[in-house]
């Protein structure tokens, strides 16, 4: 199963005009539900997009997709968003979302392993 994964992959990738999503349950159980960051690693070293891409298809991407990006995808003011931070950035080391340190959802902080005055990823200000 994982070969036919891959190969598609790589074939959705480089297809003009294909806008690829991760999360969605599509990709069946090659990537078990709950680990999304392994995703985003799989995106970026076996299909070949970049970091930002790969970041891209689990946030504005599929925001897009499900006609929901008026109100979820970005970090914009009105929006939904639920948030996670990381110590490093992911635009250099996709593996970084794979380390989460913090967490927010629905306005309430779920974790957060941060050292009191670091500034955490800045994935979200780019």
């Amino acid at each position: 199963m994982v070969p036919i994964f891959q190969k598609n992959l790589k074939m959705c990738i480089a297809t003009p005009g294909v806008v690829s999503v991760l999360g969605t349950g599509s990709e069946g159980a090659t990537i078990p539900e709950g680990t999304n960051a392994i995703e985003f690693s799989a995106l970026v070293k076996i299909g070949g997009m970049t970091p930002a891409q790969a970041l891209q298809a689990g946030t504005i991407n599929a925001a897009k997709l499900m006609r929901w990006g008026g109100d979820i995808g970005s970090i914009s003011k009105g929006k939904f968003a639920d948030i996670i931070a990381v110590s490093g950035d992911p635009l250099a080391d996709i593996s970084e979302t794979e380390r989460v340190k913090f967490v927010m959802k629905g306005g309430e902080v779920f974790r957060n392993d941060l050292t009191p005055g670091t500034r955490g990823s800045e994935f979200f200000t780019r």
